[in-house]
């Protein structure tokens, strides 16, 4: 289960480094502003988008991880109810 959630987040923070992609409008703006020699916005402007893209993936991630835990313990408490009906019943 760790190597899974080792591999998700890896994938998510190593792989978003090479995606760049802007909305026209955003693109226009940076655009003008590189050329008039101002770069931080650009960086900053991509770095935003990035963190928004990853935030509805970690949001679906931890989900999932508390649907997992709560199924998995619910398993236990049933299969805890069934050995003691058969022991019972012996």
């Amino acid at each position: 289960m760790r190597k899974l959630f080792f591999f998700i987040f890896s994938f998510l923070f190593v792989g978003l480094s090479n995606v760049s992609a802007q909305c026209a409008m955003c693109r226009a703006t940076v655009e003008n502003n590189v050329n008039n020699g101002e770069i931080g916005i650009a960086s900053s402007l991509n770095f935003g988008i990035l963190y928004l893209f990853a935030a509805p993936y970690l949001v679906a991630m931890v989900i999932g991880i508390l649907w997992y835990r709560n199924s998995k313990k619910h398993s236990k408490k049933i299969n805890i109810k069934e050995l003691l009906s058969r022991k019972l019943n012996s």
